[in-house]
């Protein structure tokens, strides 16, 4: 697949998408958390797999990080959504969800998949009805605590070679927690997505 495939005006496409869902994403966090969730527009590129390790490194400066996957398919497109956290912000979560206990390493886990499951969940139903597509969603798993980036990218084993990625941070107003959402899709799917995007294009 040629690097043209992701031309201004597709970029610009998957952007205004993208914005739309990450945009439903946020309002749902922020009603169930009660809080401002400030949302950047998000960031659209075509990356070679060497290039991932630099993007991350851009998006998640923090010395250690958190990270859960979760994978998705569907009418021929495919990816996961890796949604990276700042480890220092476990105790603002506990006290947005309301979780008054001992943040422990079980805690930090369960706190992990909550948040993950509101944003990746909401961000990947608002993408699929704008591309008129049902996604089936793997089971999130933790693919690493308290890691850098480097050790993350080590747990990551897929072996794409180039990878459409959409990256979205979050920021939860006046909390320490901020987290970035990337979703990368497989080359094998970016046909499917360029036809759809086409689509909304004309």
């Amino acid at each position: 697949m040629d690097n043209e495939i992701l031309d201004e005006d597709l970029r610009d496409c998957f952007q205004e998408i993208s914005n739309v869902a990450v945009g439903r994403a946020a309002d749902l966090l922020a009603r169930l958390l009660n809080t401002f969730v400030v949302m950047p527009i998000p960031v659209v590129n075509l990356l070679e797999r060497s290039e991932l390790s630099m993007a991350l490194s851009a998006v998640a400066d923090a010395e250690s990080v958190s990270a859960v996957c979760q994978g998705f398919t569907g009418a021929k497109i495919a990816g996961e959504a890796l949604l990276i956290f700042n480890d220092a912000s476990f105790s603002d979560m506990a006290e947005l969800t309301q979780y008054t206990g001992d943040i422990t390493e079980q805690i930090q886990l369960e706190l992990l998949m909550d948040i993950s499951n509101i944003l990746i969940g909401a961000c990947l139903k608002g993408l699929a009805e704008q591309l008129d597509v049902n996604f089936s969603q793997g089971q999130p798993y933790l693919l690493g605590q308290h890691l850098n980036i480097g050790e993350l990218l080590n747990n990551n084993s897929t072996d794409w070679s180039r990878l459409l990625t959409i990256e979205i941070p979050y920021k939860l107003e006046g909390r320490k927690v901020n987290c970035d959402l990337l979703l990368l899709f497989t080359e094998d799917s970016l046909k499917v997505l360029r036809d759809k995007a086409s689509y909304l294009l004309e």
